[in-house]
């Protein structure tokens, strides 16, 4: 076998041969079964989301706590573990923490997000909409049409109502609460979406709320972390909307699916509900995100 380079003292080659370079091209590229043996700590660790003993860990990582404690030790030399000198219990280390904050600080939400969407929307028979949080309130910036021959559209750019729309109350329950009383006001006085009548937006028929309304409307949306609106800005439409958090547990935009009411399942529990809140979860855990405390 042709080898690239030299040899390293104590019988540990410092460089790859020209055949493991090779390997290493591609998806089905053979890896270091070591490390990955030693990964499933890693893994184990962050999903448990405190310091284990030594027992535990090894188990939730379905491996002898033998064959654990080597690995356990180069991981805490590296940082990526630690152990308490009091407890001896093991956790994540700084440099598993500093991996973690770089990379929620590359993650693109909307990007993510935008892959989502057309799967999403074929899953539901319904389209999908990303929506993120604007000076006028809640904005679409990206949409997936649903596959099925009759279905609604959104537009980019639209401003939803406050008031009655999914999202729009979605934004609201999460965004401080003088910033959205200072929206509200504004919009009561030109009249909901006069902010917003635009190509793809439509002015509500329904009544503003009062604020003491719609303050008790956003409590309930906290409670069930979504909204819907059946309907409210146009006869025959559905939709709901899910938050999607950041590692601070601020929203950072909303999955949003619309469709015919006579075919749209609404229910809190319903098929679309659920599909968009595993959505969203799966999102989160992309991003690093967490719901508010």
């Amino acid at each position: 076998m042709l080898k690239v380079g030299g040899q390293a003292s104590g019988g540990i080659q410092d460089t790859m041969s020209i055949e493991d370079q090779t390997e290493e091209r591609g998806d089905d590229r053979r890896g270091i079964q070591s490390i990955e043996v030693g990964g499933r700590l890693l893994k184990a660790a962050a999903a448990q989301g405190h310091p284990l003993p030594l027992k535990t860990l090894s188990q939730a990582a379905e491996m002898s706590a033998a064959k654990a404690h080597p690995y356990l030790v180069s991981f805490c030399k590296l940082g990526l573990m630690s152990q308490d000198p009091n407890t001896g219990y093991y956790g994540l280390g700084p440099l598993a923490m500093e991996m973690g904050l770089i990379g929620i600080q590359q993650v693109d939400p909307i990007r993510l997000a935008s892959a989502m969407l057309e799967p999403l929307a074929t899953a539901l028979g319904h389209t999908v909409a990303i929506a993120v949080w604007g000076s006028h309130g809640a904005t679409i910036v990206r949409t997936a049409a649903s596959p099925a021959p009759i279905h609604v559209t959104m537009r980019h750019g639209t401003v939803v109502s406050l008031w009655n729309t999914a999202s729009g109350p979605l934004f609201a329950a999460y965004r401080p609460a003088q910033e959205v009383k200072a929206l509200w006001t504004d919009l009561q006085r030109l009249g909901d979406m006069d902010l917003a009548r635009r190509p793809g937006s439509r002015a509500p028929e329904a009544p503003a709320p009062s604020w003491e309304e719609f303050a008790g409307l956003l409590d309930q949306v906290r409670t069930r972390a979504m909204h819907r609106s059946v309907n409210t800005i146009v006869e025959g439409v559905s939709a709901l909307a899910v938050p999607v958090f950041d590692s601070d547990g601020e929203i950072s935009l909303s999955l949003t699916s619309i469709g015919p009411s006579g075919a749209f399942d609404a229910a809190w529990d319903g098929s679309v509900a659920t599909q968009l809140r595993h959505a969203a979860q799966a999102l989160m855990r992309q991003i690093g995100g967490r719901p508010p405390v």
